[in-house]
């Protein structure tokens, strides 16, 4: 190659030939100096084939794969064809290479219709659900295995995750739980006093709060609590690769940081349920006796002649399996959080709203399976 065509700077002619558009290359590419650009040469020609010279090329570096990259990604949104077979083979390396991380989605001519859209969101609900079901398996395993070695559970780090959601959450949880006590007193008494039936309000919020709202209530505010805090703090480790140093290290990290939490979930939920279902018995007895001017003693009386043992485990197990819910909703979401600030509060609020949509479903699958075995 000759020593002017070396030092020539970098040229990009178009031409037009059968339709097609030509484009010589010639000179030196070099990034530091002024190269040409693709929007700027294409523009007010026709959209045909693209056929790309590069015999007369002297030198080159970035600018020119720069260059070609933007010129197959007009030609992609165009639907025309680009032929880059005169380029350098190491060229046309580093356009595949940054074509793969720069792709966007062509433009489509329709939206989809209803059965597309209906197909995609039942393969993301499976993908989904299969993601959730190995990760159950996964932590089945890691309990197992720590059933065996018990010395390898981090007991501390599960006893202060229990002091975190457990006691730490008392306050919160007694004032929900009091307030539902209320409204359900004060919403049966005003159904009920007309037929003279106040007394049965003992019966509607021992029943309610012991089978459904004690455990539904303090699992929705547990999931918006300690869910969330789960999430947030397995993502941020996440981002800061404290996640990967654990691998690296061998150590499996569902042992080391899910495994406790869901311990400590488990015991403790069972315990605000009862916390729970008493203050809400309080906060109905507080209004029949405030509003319907029922003694606490008759209110209590009444209260143990409909609810009974069954009612208690019901609501114990409930508390039990959504604290696990919860716990695994938490530690998932924040173990597929991305590596970013905001991939982190998209796993936060992602685990809240799979801790709650979970626990619904299964309350209604617990209504169901509770009333063929007669609790």
């Amino acid at each position: 190659m000759s020593r002017s065509l070396d030092a020539s700077p970098p040229t990009a002619d178009l031409r037009v030939e059968a339709g097609d558009i030509h484009v010589d290359l010639t000179g030196r590419w070099r990034i530091t100096a002024p190269t040409p650009k693709w929007h700027k040469a294409i523009k007010g020609q026709p959209a045909g084939r693209v056929i790309i010279h590069a015999e007369n090329l002297a030198a080159w570096d970035s600018s020119l794969v720069l260059f070609v990259s933007e010129a197959a990604n007009w030609c992609r949104v165009e639907g025309v064809y680009c032929d880059q077979k005169t380029l350098p083979s190491a060229v046309r390396d580093l356009v595949t290479q940054l074509e793969d991380k720069t792709q966007h989605p062509v433009p489509a001519g329709r939206t989809p219709d209803f059965l597309t859209l209906v197909g995609i969101a039942t393969s993301d609900c499976w993908d989904k659900a299969k993601q959730y079901s190995n990760f159950v398996g996964e932590c089945v395993l890691s309990s197992i295995y720590l059933t065996r070695h018990p010395l390898k559970f981090r007991w501390r780090d599960s006893l202060a995750e229990m002091q975190r959601c457990g006691a730490m959450a008392l306050p919160i949880t007694g004032l929900i739980a009091l307030l539902v006590g209320v409204i359900l007193a004060y919403s049966g008494a005003i159904i009920l006093r007309p037929f003279g039936g106040d007394i049965w309000v003992a019966d509607l919020v021992g029943v309610t709060m012991t089978r459904e709202m004690g455990a539904m209530m303090t699992a929705i505010v547990v999931a918006g609590r300690t869910g969330a805090s789960f999430a947030a703090e397995i993502g941020n480790m996440r981002a800061n690769e404290e996640i990967d140093a654990l691998e690296t290290l061998g150590i499996r990290p569902v042992n080391f940081l899910v495994i406790p939490r869901i311990v400590a979930l488990g015991v403790m939920m069972p315990l605000l349920t009862l916390y729970a279902n008493a203050l809400g018995i309080f906060g109905g007895m507080t209004i029949a006796w405030g509003l319907l001017d029922i003694p606490p003693s008759a209110y209590w009386v009444e209260m143990l002649t409909i609810v009974d043992t069954s009612d208690l485990m019901t609501g114990i197990i409930k508390g039990t399996i959504f604290g696990a819910i919860i716990g695994l909703s938490g530690c998932l979401r924040g173990l597929q959080a991305e590596r970013s600030a905001s991939g982190v509060g998209q796993a936060t609020t992602s685990a809240v709203v799979t801790a709650i949509l979970l626990i619904i479903v299964f309350d209604a699958l617990f209504a169901v399976i509770f009333n063929i075995l007669g609790w």
